[in-house]
């Protein structure tokens, strides 16, 4: 049996973020509570330092700004020169034509290990038909699992489209994750956590197509396990905090939902 939350518990890898001040205390608290150790440099004049330092880098297109944009760029080459996995969650991509430029400028820029987001955030980096409500997901024209196939194919990197379920693939090898609840929609931040554990997981397994899916079904059970516990939202996200510190490989082997195609 692998034991990835093992591994992440005994290596603790640091987790450089550039991500969302929306949910960046969400963030930091996971990485923390699975037992990795987060760090958010911003700065320009600090972000390929602290990269160079990490194990993983986690960007967020949440709160974009121009400085920001940069600071992403700069780390990303870094991390593409030591060769650990970077992360893009392209939040709210299709909502704004700023976005959508900074999102395909920070793809065209650098190395992309995963791509992550919602149906209508890949759809639309993919080129399809799709529109996104502020940073919710609406309906796309297309089958979800062959945009996800294809666009990994293309972009040579796994894409990760989260949804009730999750597509995972790297255009040869496609999983679909059906671990969650309902309830991790009632509070604002699951999604930017999930792109968190996506990074700690990818920190400790060089096949990021199998971390996205452990991540994600770890993450998943968590919250199936919190939602049992929870009256409502409030209640909920400390339930999940807990049930995240308490998981154990044991515990998500016996509880893992997914799907090999």
């Amino acid at each position: 049996m692998e034991e990835p939350l093992k591994k992440i518990r005994i290596s603790r890898p640091l987790i450089h973020h550039i991500t969302n001040w929306v949910t960046i205390y969400d963030c930091a608290n996971i990485t923390r509570t699975f037992g990795a150790l987060p760090v958010m440099a911003h700065a320009p004049e600090e972000c390929a330092d602290m990269t160079r330092i990490s194990s993983a880098l986690v960007l967020n297109i949440g709160t974009l700004t121009n400085d920001i944009t940069d600071a992403m760029i700069i780390s990303a080459k870094t991390a593409n020169e030591k060769k650990i996995p970077v992360i893009l969650d392209a939040v709210g991509v299709g909502a704004t034509k700023f976005r959508d430029y900074t999102a395909a400028k920070i793809i065209d820029s650098i190395h992309v290990d995963i791509l992550k987001g919602n149906y209508s955030e890949i759809a639309k980096l993919a080129g399809e038909k799709a529109h996104t409500r502020g940073v919710e997901a609406t309906s796309i024209n297309a089958d979800p699992i062959k945009i996800a196939q294809k666009f990994a194919t293309f972009k040579s990197c796994i894409v990760v489209m989260t949804g009730k379920e999750d597509i995972i693939s790297d255009g040869k090898k496609t999983y679909i994750v059906r671990n969650g609840h309902e309830k991790m929609g009632s509070v604002v931040g699951t999604g930017c956590m999930a792109a968190s554990v996506i990074g700690l997981f990818a920190a400790v397994n060089t096949d990021y197509c199998d971390a996205c899916k452990d991540a994600l079904c770890y993450f998943g059970i968590a919250g199936e396990l919190a939602a049992e516990k929870s009256r409502g939202p409030g209640s909920f996200k400390v339930n999940l905090y807990d049930e995240v510190f308490n998981l154990s490989d044991e515990i998500a082997e016996k509880m893992m939902n997914f799907e090999e195609l």
